[in-house]
């Protein structure tokens, strides 16, 4: 566990806190503007988390509260031949903002990063989000702004993939 920073005490989530997160989820797309992309259930965050280790996550606290989370998981650097850490949400609520719970969150993941040896912590923000990119600015956080985020799924997933599922 991290110490306590702005009152807000940092702590990795637990299979219980599913639920918990799906909730601070569902919230964060809320704001993004994609609450219609949520699809799934406090199971298969459980699955992904927990059993799969897809991914791990950490929830800030103030008190009993929970005002803020983190999801994370590992990269791969080719060129530094060394993994890193790639933030898939951070997420603070509206009402406890601006108190320094994204800068502990992200000091956490930070300091595992250094403890993990990573070559380096990335995450991606919204265009329109001025106050994240302001914040992350604050922090030292390097706009690369000649990448561009690519994605493929659903249909355009299955059409690439079809007949070529690895058996490993």
């Amino acid at each position: 566990m991290s110490g306590v920073d702005h009152g807000a005490r940092i702590r990795p989530a637990g299979r219980d806190d599913a639920a918990l997160l799906l909730e601070l989820i569902g919230e964060l797309a809320e704001y993004e503007r994609l609450a219609g992309m949520v699809r799934g259930d406090p199971d298969l965050l459980a699955k992904a988390l927990f059993d799969d280790e897809a991914a791990e996550a950490i929830v800030a606290e103030e008190g009993e509260e929970a005002v803020g989370y983190a999801i994370f998981f590992s990269t791969f650097s080719s060129f530094e031949c060394r993994s890193g850490i790639w933030v898939e949400d951070l997420f603070v609520r509206p009402e406890h903002r601006g108190r320094g719970i994204g800068r502990a969150l992200l000091g956490h993941i930070s300091g595992l990063a250094l403890k993990r040896e990573c070559a380096r912590l990335e995450w991606s923000a919204l265009d329109w989000n001025s106050p994240a990119l302001q914040f992350y600015d604050s922090l030292g956080a390097s706009l690369m702004e000649q990448w561009r985020i690519l994605r493929l799924e659903g249909d355009g997933l299955r059409r690439l993939g079809a007949g070529r599922q690895s058996s490993v």
